[in-house]
């Protein structure tokens, strides 16, 4: 049996166990090989709690720029967006490993300035480990950063932070020309002491030399079920989102459910049926 489920007895459903412990960055580590982690983003402290008992991993991502603020891409977001999503999800999350991306811009000029900001972000809000974008030109970071008591979970492949120089979001390892720098990547931030690897946008061959070239977790998002684990947006995967990108499988669909849930207020609204006598005040009987 699962140690992470238990098994309802009313039906064959695989229910989340509340009595789990709170997943740790070495608990995170020992499932590599074993049962796939499954991960999934949280940027409130609402769906943190909803996604948290059914997660090993809750990423605060960048990627709340656009899902949360509108924003055209990552590259606006700041060190105070993701602090302050951060402490929303470590309200919500009590036994799902919470990790808070480092936006652009917030670690890429030293790796002193890396620690200055990731222990900022550790400080303010109690979050596990932090995630960044760059696989050997950010090894000598993720060393720093690792040997002064702050986990970090490296991302190669595709890197939205990089959409500039890529000239947009490109799928990597098309060509198996570019396997060997991105597998290369893989060892040098495992190298360094990276605890875990996002491996985003690169084809399933691709994904699966990566995985067995290294002993830390590889964490696909479009990367096929060849990775240790999977992470998915949640707005994507619920159907919050328009844009659907091609490794997205929609688990529900509750945009329709909330402009449905509009319409009908809406209406009730304009009809005078809402507020009902079920949803209004009423004075104080009097005594006699």
């Amino acid at each position: 049996m699962s140690s992470q489920s238990t098994l309802s007895k009313k039906s064959a459903v695989a229910e989340p166990d509340v009595k789990r412990k709170r997943m740790t960055v070495p608990n995170f580590m020992a499932r590599k090989g074993g049962e796939p982690l499954v991960c999934l983003t949280a940027y409130t402290a609402h769906v943190a709690n909803l996604l948290d008992k059914r997660c090993d991993l809750l990423l605060v991502g960048d990627s709340l720029g656009m899902v949360i603020h509108g924003m055209p891409n990552t590259l606006g977001v700041t060190l105070e967006h993701m602090i302050m999503h951060g402490q929303g999800v470590m309200r919500g999350a009590e036994k799902s490993l919470v990790v808070v991306d480092m936006p652009f811009g917030s670690f890429e000029e030293s790796p002193e300035i890396a620690f200055r900001n990731a222990s900022r972000v550790i400080k303010e809000t109690g979050c596990a480990a932090i995630k960044l974008e760059g696989g050997a030109e950010m090894a000598p970071t993720i060393r720093h950063l690792t040997r002064r008591g702050i986990p970090v979970m490296a991302h190669i492949g595709l890197m939205p932070q990089n959409m500039n120089v890529m000239g947009g979001f490109k799928v990597a390892g098309r060509d198996e020309r570019d396997w060997q720098q991105i597998i290369q990547d893989a060892r040098e931030v495992e190298k360094a002491g990276a605890f875990s690897v996002v491996v985003e946008g690169v084809t399933e061959p691709l994904a699966e030399k990566i995985t067995d070239s290294i002993a830390i977790p590889t964490i696909g998002i479009g990367a096929s079920v060849k990775c240790d684990g999977q992470i998915l947006v949640f707005e994507d995967m619920v159907g919050l989102f328009p844009r659907v990108p091609t490794f997205v499988k929609r688990y529900g669909n509750m945009q329709e459910m909330i402009e449905g849930a509009a319409d009908t207020y809406a209406e009730e609204v304009k009809a005078r049926r809402f507020p009902g006598e079920d949803h209004v005040y009423t004075l104080n009987k009097k005594d006699g």
